[in-house]
C-alpha cells in the first residue's frame, strides 16, 4: 500500500493504473483520463472540476464548478432519488423530486416548510391555511391561489407599518387600483374609489328619508360572544333598502350544505343617512320659516 506524505500529488491515470506522484505544489489531486478532476490545496479548501480554488479568507472552501452549463448534485435515500442541487449560469435550484417536503430547521427545530404542493408554512408544519377554520398558529403562503394566512393565540397577526403620512395598502380588483388604507402621525382612514372621473350617470339623492324608514336596526348578541349586546343591522334586511353595503345572498350554502354568512359594510350606509339627514334639515328649515312668518303675523 503506497503512503501518501506532504507535498504530494496522487494521480490516477486513464489507464486504470494508479500511483502517487511526488511534487512541491502542496497538493494533493486526483485525476482520472489523466485529467485533474479534484484537489485539496494547502489551505485544506477542496476544487472539484476546477484547479483555481477560489479562497474567501477565514473560512473553508469547498470550490466546485463545471466546464459546461451547469452542475448537479443528487441525493438518493434507500436507492431513490429524493432530491438536488442544480447550478447554471442564470439560476440556482434546490429540488425536492418526489413528494416529500423541503424543510429548513435551526437549534434542530423546523421553522419553515416547502410543502410537496408548493405551499410555504413558517411557524408551522400542519396547515396549509392556518386559523382558517382551524385555531393552528404560524404563517402559510398558498402561492398558486395568491393567499397569505396568518394566526396568533393573541395579538394582532398582521402588522405594516410606514414611517410617513402615507399610503400603507393598496386594493386593487384586476389590476386596476379600488382602494386603500393610508395613515397619518394620529389616524388611519379606510379609502374606496371615489374620484369623480371614475362616475357618470352623477345625480342628487331623493326620496332617502323613505329608504331610511325601511332600515331596520336592531340589538342583538352574536351567538360567539353571548354577553355582549350590540347595535346592527340584520344583512339580508339591509341589503334590500343599501345591497352595496351587503356581501352575500341571504340564507346561501356551499355544496356540502354548510352556511355561507354575509357581511354588512355599515360606513356604506352613510350617504344614504346624509341624504336623509339633508331632506329633514330642509324639512326643519322650511317649518322655520312657516313658524316665523306666523309669529311675524300675530
Amino acid at each position: 500500500m503506497s503512503e501518501v506524505k506532504t507535498d504530494s500529488v496522487v494521480n490516477v491515470s486513464g489507464d486504470n493504473d494508479s500511483g502517487i506522484d511526488l511534487s512541491t505544489n502542496d497538493v494533493v489531486a486526483i485525476k482520472t483520463a489523466d485529467s485533474e478532476r479534484m484537489r485539496i490545496d494547502s489551505s485544506g479548501d477542496i476544487g472539484i472540476g476546477t484547479s483555481s480554488i477560489t479562497n474567501t479568507s477565514g473560512y473553508r472552501n469547498i470550490h466546485i464548478d463545471s466546464p459546461t452549463s451547469g452542475m448537479i448534485m443528487r441525493m438518493y435515500a434507500n436507492g431513490t432519488h429524493v432530491g438536488q442541487i442544480q447550478a447554471a449560469s442564470d439560476q440556482l435550484q434546490l429540488n425536492a423530486i418526489t413528494s416529500i417536503p423541503m424543510i429548513f430547521k435551526t437549534n434542530n427545530t423546523e421553522r419553515m416548510r416547502i410543502a410537496d404542493n408548493g405551499n410555504l408554512r413558517v411557524g408551522q408544519s400542519t396547515s396549509d391555511a392556518p386559523g382558517s377554520s382551524n385555531t393552528t398558529t404560524g404563517c402559510a403562503l398558498d402561492g398558486g391561489n395568491g393567499i397569505v394566512y396568518g394566526s396568533r393565540s393573541s395579538g394582532a397577526s398582521a402588522v405594516f407599518n410606514v414611517n410617513a403620512n402615507a399610503e400603507l395598502v393598496r386594493c386593487h380588483r384586476s389590476g386596476n387600483l379600488v382602494g386603500g388604507i393610508s395613515v397619518t402621525t394620529s389616524a388611519t382612514s379606510f379609502n374606496t374609489s371615489s374620484d369623480h372621473r371614475l362616475k357618470e350617470n352623477v345625480a342628487d339623492m331623493t326620496g332617502a328619508i323613505d329608504r331610511v324608514k325601511a332600515l331596520a336596526p336592531k340589538r342583538f348578541n352574536f351567538i360567539a360572544d353571548a354577553d355582549t349586546t350590540v347595535d346592527g343591522f340584520l344583512a339580508h334586511e339591509a341589503q334590500a333598502v343599501v345591497p352595496e353595503a351587503v356581501t352575500g345572498t341571504h340564507n346561501e350554502v356551499d355544496d356540502d350544505g354548510n352556511p355561507v354568512m354575509q357581511g354588512i359594510d355599515q360606513s356604506k350606509l352613510v350617504p344614504l343617512l346624509t341624504g336623509a339627514l339633508r331632506e329633514a334639515i330642509a324639512k326643519i328649515e322650511a317649518l322655520e320659516t312657516r313658524v316665523a312668518a306666523l309669529e311675524a303675523g300675530e
